[in-house]
């Protein structure tokens, strides 16, 4: 293992540990009256984990990791090696809940929806919205970028332990959705109304990312922080019985190499060890062995966590910072800082892979495909941030074992530099093309060609070739998100910042409808059959039917 120097090493604070224990429900009735009765509870979320997938073999260029030092820290130490129980196999099916649980719904980072949505009519109607409080200047409410809602179907068990539900504990069809607010709150409302679930919960800050949910069903909600306003900033974890914090991990680490504690990254849950893994822009990377405790006859849930981290330093990038949210297939993770290196990292020991240097900074996430033949590709784009006022974005494939480049495409983006510094490029994660569209990927653009414009570009997986682009008025952050029919057509859903919604044909980039909302759109939608939801900088929530 290489070693950071000495110089770099500080104290670390101490978590305890503890072991953990899951608890069997028993098939009781827990619904108080006057409720109705409950139908019969199904027992899924106490299911066996997953069996363990076969582990990946990268096969990097070992050059590429020259510039990097690396190390791990257990507690207030270091270690020579990953400490026994903390390797990390993601199986293959990420999780038995039916929904989106974070961000682009799981470890690849491909897919923002759930089911299939009834689209004959081809067009986007406002169903419901929710206004949030205003919140603080200068951040206001709504949702910022990348703000995507977790969208979940209870599992019987787990709904009936939640009491704050009241009567919805016995709605079987309940979907809820689950927002972060630039106000500070988690908003929980109906799906099919817009109308609250429960009393939010108040962080405390201003929420950029996008909030997670327990894939294993489990009533535990992760919410990072990025914006400082009253409270410290870091990873909070809330059970989901009593909406109360039982876990908080400071952003601001004394073990970082970069002073700044946000964590706009959404995290995931390796539901086999029941370790959270948590990217952060202090460039740290957290492995959170939760060691949770779960009694749903109770009901009761709780976590005592034992956290290693992965410190890392490159001679050539200073800015280590992680926005995007990790990816990853099986036991291989992949993230870039905001220096612009893409660096996969093998969760069996905690050691890099390879490196590849991408030119700038990269904000939207990786995205996994596995494609014909069955060979592993990441899907990435850089912005246009240390290039000066004017360059490029680049959009490139790369293949996930060896991290060696298989196509490149290069477009055209204005920024500013003075008198107040804009970026331009790629905020928005790219959508992975399925089905009938398989042979692509589908990139936004910001900035793109031109200072308040944007742009949309199908490319094909192939050979990076461009198979449709369609133009935006207003530029976007947002990401677009692919959603089937019943027939199994792909459509997009493409918000912008002058507040528009698209429904886009995603076989011919033709915009097929628009919805003005109320603010600018910089959160990415998720969508639970053919119901959308996203929030925007107006202050409102939004509930979209797709018909």
């Amino acid at each position: 293992m290489t070693r950071v120097p000495a110089w770099l090493c500080c104290s670390l604070m101490l978590l305890a540990s503890v072991g953990c224990r899951t608890v069997a429900p028993a098939p009781v009735e827990l619904v108080p009256p006057p409720a109705p009765p409950p139908p019969p509870v199904s027992l899924e979320v106490t299911a066996a984990p997953p069996p363990p997938s076969r582990a990946l073999t990268a096969k990097g260029d070992p050059r590429s990791l020259e510039a990097i030092a690396w190390d791990l820290l257990r507690e207030d130490r270091l270690v020579p090696m990953l400490p026994a129980g903390f390797a990390q196999i993601f199986p293959d099916r990420y999780s038995e809940v039916p929904g989106v649980l974070g961000f682009r719904g799981g470890p690849r980072r491909d897919t923002g929806a759930w089911g299939a949505a009834t689209l004959k009519k081809r067009r986007l109607r406002a169903a419901w919205s929710f206004k949030t409080s205003p919140g603080k200047p200068p951040w206001g409410g709504g949702s910022g970028w990348t703000g995507e809602p977790a969208l979940v179907q209870w599992p019987d068990v787990i709904r009936h332990s939640m009491p704050l539900f009241g009567a919805q504990r016995t709605n079987r069809g309940l979907v809820e959705a689950i927002v972060g607010s630039l106000d500070g709150h988690v908003y929980f409302l109906d799906l099919a109304t817009g109308k609250p679930t429960r009393k939010a919960i108040d962080t405390g800050n201003p929420i950029k990312g996008s909030v997670s949910v327990d894939p294993r069903g489990y009533p535990l909600l992760f919410v990072g922080q990025g914006i400082p306003q009253g409270r410290p900033i870091g990873l909070r974890v809330y059970s989901l019985i009593s909406n109360e914090q039982i876990f908080f991990m400071t952003g601001r680490d004394p073990e970082a190499l970069r002073g700044w504690g946000a964590f706009d990254s959404s995290g995931l849950l390796n539901r086999a060890t029941d370790t959270y893994l948590q990217p952060g822009e202090n460039g740290l990377i957290y492995l959170i062995k939760l060691r949770t405790e779960f009694d749903p006859i109770a009901p009761s849930i709780e976590v005592r966590p034992e956290v290693v981290r992965f410190r890392y330093a490159n001679a050539y990038n200073t800015n280590l910072g992680i926005e995007n949210s990790i990816a990853v297939v099986r036991n291989l993770a992949f993230f870039a800082d905001n220096g612009g290196t893409l660096t996969a990292l093998d969760l069996t020991s905690m050691t890099p892979a390879w490196a590849f240097e991408a030119g700038d900074d990269v904000d939207a996430s990786i995205v996994i495909s596995e494609e014909e033949g069955g060979g592993l590709f990441l899907y990435t784009g850089t912005e246009l941030d240390k290039q000066g006022a004017n360059g490029l974005a680049y959009l490139r494939k790369l293949d996930a074992l060896t991290g060696q480049a298989v196509w490149q495409h290069d477009y055209s983006c204005v920024g500013a530099v003075s008198p107040h510094k804009v970026d331009a490029g790629t905020f928005a994660t790219p959508a992975m093309g399925t089905g009938d569209v398989a042979d692509r990927v589908i990139y936004t653009l910001s900035r793109c060609p031109s200072f308040e414009s944007g742009l949309m570009v199908a490319l094909s997986k192939k050979d990076g070739a461009e198979l449709w682009r369609r133009p935006l008025k207003h530029y976007a952050w947002s990401s677009p998100t692919l959603v089937k029919d019943e027939e199994g057509h792909s459509f997009l859903l493409q918000g912008d910042i002058g507040g528009s919604l698209h429904l886009i044909d995603a076989r011919t980039g033709e915009v097929l409808d628009t919805l003005n909302l109320d603010g600018g759109v910089e959160s990415s939608p998720a969508v639970f059959g053919s119901m959308g939801v996203v929030g925007t900088r107006g202050g409102k929530i939004w509930g979209v039917q797709l018909e």
